[in-house]
């Protein structure tokens, strides 16, 4: 893959921006990371795609709204990231490093675009939604938070119905090319959650009754540094909401997985009921917590203690603010910290350790180069069949984008050559897009595939398909997107992530 870097000359004239971009050029904070300020590269992007979007709507004489929506409109996104972020990046110029397999003629062929759209199994594990009805409302602190996001100016007359389970569904199952999907919690002490793990077994009902399959899974959160009674819930988490795995968020409450008192009774607990998922968030380390607590190297020690205990790394040990490159054997930050462990450990590519890419994936498709490398060193040191897609939607909208993008992506060859990457095949895409999941939860690819072609999603999008005004989703940089955006998200958030 060839990047091919030319420099546009912006016009006053040309600072009509009729349409927000399909692929957002900014990446604003689910809540967990600082985002950073708007660059000069970043308005360049914009220019740059309003300007292309104009004159190729023009051409072929559709709006601009329409080319938007279309997988032309998305092409030229991608078209401007590789334009715009992938060139003089510091790795010798845009030549074949990373980036994005489109070219010109995909924004005038929609044809042309297929490298966009893909009939793969899509399994995201790792999804949120909140509960506009919950007692948590009368605190206050998380739904001032929701405030700051972009989503809730949907259009309900209650903003938080914008994060409700409908618009989760529709987002996730209508919206998005994903077929099954993990409904995840924020860190929280039971009576007090955005999302009981109870409600959420509401939405997984719903969900799997419209399906007339199971598309939706469950986790149960459980906050073992608060004592006992934590462990205690767990039997009820598994016996009387079905929960397919655990989530845990280290970093709230400042304990390891490898800590005796806390961390080990936790995962022998995990064991003897049975339930053999760990999901753990590593990396994003909250603004003002200790982020040591966050990092993936405590994976190192607890996966080989626990053969038989499958560990989900979510975010993979992804900081915002930490360069990624080739693997630096003495890093303490970063994806490195996962590589790290992996490696200290003698931790395989067939072991019990997996990378998951909510929101990293997210933070990284405006970086190409950055992204071949995150991708390229887990593809290295834990294999394609050890990676796994989520996205952190619905905190991000719907998930398309970061979908076709990731179809499109390429680890350019001169990047192969120089840090021994393998390629990102489609066999490696299919892989990481939905059937390793698929095979760590024990869904039924093909059972599940059938049921989908005739379930209710099925219906909707094929209503959609006939009406473009319904098919037209509308793009929204969502969440915090500057510092005091973010510091007045963390003000009103109690210190919660998004």
């Amino acid at each position: 893959m060839t990047v091919i870097c030319y420099t546009l000359q912006v016009k006053k004239s040309d600072s009509e921006l009729p349409v927000e971009s399909p692929v957002p050029f900014r990446t604003g904070s689910n809540g967990e990371f600082e985002p950073a300020a708007p660059t000069a590269r970043d308005r360049w992007a914009d220019e740059l795609f309003h300007r292309l979007t104009a004159e190729n709507a023009k051409r072929l004489g559709v709006s601009r709204r329409d080319f938007v929506s279309s997988t032309m409109g998305t092409a030229t996104a991608l078209l401007v990231i590789n334009q715009v972020y992938g060139c003089d990046s510091g790795t010798g110029g845009g030549g074949d490093d990373a980036g994005f397999d489109v070219d010109a003629g995909m924004m005038q062929d929609a044809g042309a675009c297929e490298p966009l759209t893909g009939a793969e199994f899509i399994f995201d594990v790792q999804t949120h939604h909140v509960n506009p009805n919950g007692s948590w409302r009368e605190g206050g602190g998380f739904e001032g938070a929701l405030r700051g996001f972009i989503q809730a100016s949907c259009g309900e007359p209650d903003f938080v119905d914008c994060f409700d389970a409908d618009h989760y569904i529709r987002e996730l199952f209508v919206n998005s090319d994903t077929a099954v999907a993990v409904l995840s919690q924020v860190p929280a002490v039971p009576g007090s959650s955005p999302l009981e793990t109870e409600e959420a077994a509401v939405t997984r009902e719903i969900v799997n009754r419209m399906a007339d399959s199971e598309r939706l899974l469950i986790h149960g959160i459980v906050v073992p540094d608060r004592g006992p009674e934590q462990l205690d819930g767990m039997q009820a988490l598994k016996e009387e909401q079905r929960i397919a795995a655990w989530k845990v968020y280290t970093q709230f409450g400042g304990w390891r997985l490898d800590d005796e008192a806390i961390g080990i009774p936790f995962i022998d607990k995990a064991r003897e009921l049975d339930v053999k998922i760990v999901c753990a968030h590593k990396g994003l380390s909250q603004f003002g917590l200790d982020p040591s607590v966050s990092s993936a190297d405590d994976i190192g020690v607890v996966a080989p203690m626990f053969p038989d205990v499958s560990f989900l790394v979510y975010h993979s040990g992804f900081e915002v603010n930490v360069p990624e490159g080739p693997y630096d054997p003495t890093s303490r930050q970063g994806v490195d910290t996962l590589v790290r462990a992996v490696l200290d450990n003698g931790i395989g590519k067939q072991g019990n350790v997996y990378a998951e890419l909510g929101s990293t994936w997210r933070f990284l498709m405006t970086n190409p180069e950055a992204a071949g490398h995150v991708l390229g060193k887990l593809l290295l040191y834990l294999g394609e069949d050890r990676i796994l897609w989520g996205t952190d939607s619905i905190w991000y909208g719907a998930p398309q984008d970061q979908i076709s993008a990731f179809r499109a992506f390429e680890i350019g060859e001169s990047m192969q050559e120089i840090y021994g990457y393998p390629a990102l095949t489609e066999r490696a895409k299919e892989k990481i897009l939905g059937l390793n999941a698929a095979a760590l939860y024990g869904v039924d690819v093909e059972e599940t595939r059938c049921a989908i072609r005739e379930d209710d999603f099925a219906s909707a999008k094929l209503a959609m398909d006939a009406d473009p005004a319904l098919r037209r989703p509308s793009y929204r940089q969502l969440g915090p997107q500057s510092r005091r955006e973010f510091l007045r998200y963390l003000k009103i958030h109690e210190d919660l992530p998004g």
